[in-house]
């Protein structure tokens, strides 16, 4: 009798801090996001700011984002925080995502071994120094998992009029992983590996590498957030997905990004994109 007494107690005392907070329970998102993001630390630094403040709690799913978008597609998530702006703008044009929000900026480089056989040191020229690298044939490790990192490699690749794919497996490698598990391959083959910088700062397995190739306008590296469209899947919990889009958006958000840093750099630049004017 003890016992079936105490469970009901139980069971009042929950159903009464449901009614007090309808939302304790579920209050919760997913959000589909780029690798470079959670390797760096960044959530590390700004959700607990975030949860702090709204009680919303943050499930970060990290992937390449060819396949955060996937996930969001298939309704695998609320919010997409990804770096590939055209693949991004076609998934919102498709009906998949509510709308997208320029978030941040970094940039991407191409580090390699110090002895550096390609030549390519000092060069602000991306398309031009893997030009060299493939010329050179050396050693490249590329994520080849068409995550943001990837789609823009071949970009460059593209413009340089190399296919690299041609070579694979011999001077060129597609590890089909992360940056952080390309890094190290690259690492361990004295490779060339185009990364993020935030991944670079961040990476502790560094060996002799180094940043080589830098300062090219087009190794830009934007970051935007998208809502997942809820018309499409209406598992998306809209008003949570909202508040964390508007949090990341306002000052507030902006300023925990500007503030995060490693080993005394500034990993992200802020410029978050609110749809005014």
């Amino acid at each position: 009798m003890k016992k079936m007494f105490m469970s009901v107690l139980a069971g009042v005392a929950l159903a009464l801090a449901t009614a007090v907070n309808p939302l304790a329970a579920e209050d919760s998102i997913i959000v589909q996001s780029t690798t470079s993001t959670q390797n760096s630390g960044l959530y590390d630094h700004i959700l607990p700011m975030f949860e702090e403040e709204t009680g919303i709690k943050v499930n970060v799913v990290a992937v390449g984002t060819g396949q955060a978008l996937e996930n969001g597609r298939r309704g695998d998530g609320d919010v997409l925080l990804v770096h590939a702006k055209p693949a991004e703008e076609k998934f919102v044009a498709e009906g998949y995502g509510v709308e997208r929000y320029d978030v941040m900026y970094n940039d991407f480089v191409i580090v390699g071994p110090a002895d550096d056989p390609a030549g390519v040191k000092g060069m602000d020229d991306a398309p031009a120094a893997l030009a060299k690298i493939a010329e050179e044939q050396a050693a490249f490790a590329s994520r080849g998992d068409d995550s943001g990192t990837h789609k823009k490699e071949m970009s460059l690749w593209d413009v340089a009029g190399v296919d690299p794919t041609r070579a694979s497996g011999t001077w060129y490698r597609e590890t089909g992983s992360g940056m952080g598990a390309t890094l190290n391959t690259g690492v361990g083959m004295d490779a060339y590996v185009m990364t993020d910088r935030a991944t670079w700062i961040s990476f502790g397995n560094k060996g002799d590498h180094e940043i080589l190739v830098e300062g090219d306008p087009s190794l830009f590296n934007q970051y935007g957030i998208i809502m997942v469209n809820p018309e499409k899947h209406p598992n998306v919990n809209v008003e949570a997905a909202q508040s964390f889009i508007d949090w990341i958006l306002s000052e507030e958000g902006q300023s925990a990004i500007a503030s995060f840093e490693v080993q005394g750099q500034q990993l992200f630049t802020p410029n978050a994109d609110r749809g005014e004017g």
